[in-house]
This record gives structure tokens, C-alpha cells and sequence, in this order.
């Protein structure tokens, strides 16, 4: 399932999400600080392992701490896929829509996966958002990438604690959940064997670091992450 984020963005914050706009050529003490999440792991295997895992939801909720389930609704005429998400937190199960739509972009084999979602539950940290993943290959696997932003849920309070709080630790789930996606492509170590409470055991055992990801685009200029967005994105939000 393509979960899982084409315009060029200057990014603003104001509890928002952010906006699409033309790219300025204002100073850079002008221009906001981009909020959009971005996370980078490498993958050494197969594209269409990562493809695969990434791509079905009963594998993509294996590995991904985000969802506990995803279910298929149905494929619109372009190939999107409308979905349904659950996140079970024990004591309350927040629930969610999707659209999502895979693409094969680019002679080098490059793949890209948009995605906008939203929730009407009022107890979600998040709410409306809008996201892509990139595959981009290199000489020893995948370059697989994430950059989504959203509009922080829980009213007022939910826009004050986002930038304190919440996006860290979303930020860190994320992260968390691609270093076990990597250990299951690369080592066929499946996502079973690196849940959190298994981290938590002592021993010699494998276990997911979301410190082995990047949270921001090597490159350093004043490119904001969801410049980077496939021009899928658009389609599946007009």
C-alpha cells in the first residue's frame, strides 16, 4: 500500500499544515522554518523488495509503528487506492481515511508513492496531512525516503504541543519503523523480532535505532522538503 507524501512549497507554521506556494527569493532569515518531516534510511536490497514490503498492507503494517491496520476500499480509474487505517493505542483505536498512488518516474528506475489522509477523531495527535515516499536506487540497493506534513489535531492545545512535542515523536516513529523495514529487507529479520517491548529485553538480539536515519535532506539549501513531492501528490488531492 502506498503510504504512506507538484508544486513547490514555502513552508509556513502557524498550527497548519503547510501551503503549496511559487519558490520566493527572500533572504533566508525571511523564509520560515520548513516543518515537514523527512526521514532517509538506506536499504541495501532489492528495489522490488522494498517495492514489496512497502507496497502490500499486510506487510507494510509488519514494519510500519504508525498503522495496526490498513484496509483496501477500492482503486479508482487512475490506479489510486482509497483505503481505511486504524491505530490501535490499547485503551482507544484512532481511525482514518486515505488515497494513495504508486509511480514508476525517471530512466534510473526511480519509484514514487503519494499520499493525503485525514481523521475525523478528535483524540488523534494528527489530522489532515499529506505525504511521499521516494525509491530511488543506487549501486548497492534503495535510497528510501519520506516527506509529509500535517495539521496538528487536539485543537489549540494539539497546535501548541506539535512543535514542542508531537512532530519529535512522530518524527521518531517514523524513523524507528524504516530502520526495521531495513533489517527485514536487508537481513530478513521480520518486524516481529524488533517491537518496541523486544527492545527493551536485555541480551545480544537485533534491534531498530532511529538514529540511523537522516532528518534532513543531505544537501543544505534553502529547498524545503515538500519541493521533493511527486506531481502524484497533486493529483490524488484535486
Amino acid at each position: 500500500m502506498a503510504l504512506v507524501p507538484c508544486r513547490a512549497a514555502a513552508v509556513t507554521y502557524a498550527g497548519q499544515m503547510a501551503e503549496s506556494s511559487p519558490r520566493s527569493t527572500r533572504r533566508r532569515h525571511d523564509i520560515p522554518r520548513d516543518r515537514a518531516l523527512y526521514v532517509e534510511t538506506r536499504i541495501h536490497a532489492p528495489l522490488e523488495t522494498v517495492w514489496a514490503l512497502t507496497q502490500d498492507p499486510a506487510s507494510h503494517v509488519r514494519w510500519d509503528a504508525r498503522f495496526t491496520s490498513i484496509i483496501p476500499v477500492q482503486t479508482r480509474e487512475d490506479g489510486a487506492q482509497e483505503f481505511r487505517y486504524e491505530l490501535d493505542l490499547g485503551l482507544h483505536v484512532i481511525r482514518g481515511s486515505g488515497v494513495s498512488l504508486g509511480a514508476r518516474e525517471g530512466a534510473q528506475g526511480e519509484r514514487t508513492s503519494a499520499l493525503v489522509f485525514d481523521t475525523e477523531d478528535r483524540l488523534s495527535p494528527l489530522g489532515r496531512g499529506r505525504g511521499y515516499w521516494r525509491y530511488i536506487p543506487t549501486d548497492d540497493g534503495v535510497r528510501f525516503l519520506t516527506g509529509y506534513d500535517y495539521t496538528p489535531g487536539w485543537g489549540p492545545i494539539g497546535r501548541v504541543l506539535d512543535p514542542l512535542i508531537t512532530r519529535h515523536v512522530v518524527w521518531w516513529l517514523t524513523a524507528w519503523s524504516f530502520d526495521r523495514l531495513r533489517l527485514w529487507a536487508e537481513e530478513g529479520i521480520v518486524p516481529e523480532q524488533t517491537s518496541w517491548w523486544r527492545s527493551l529485553l536485555p541480551g545480544s538480539r537485533p534491534r531498530a535505532r532511529a538514529r540511523r536515519c537522516l532528518a534532513r535532506p543531505p544537501r543544505r539549501t534553502q529547498h524545503r522538503v515538500m519541493d521533493d513531492a511527486p506531481s502524484t501528490l497533486a493529483d490524488i488531492e484535486s
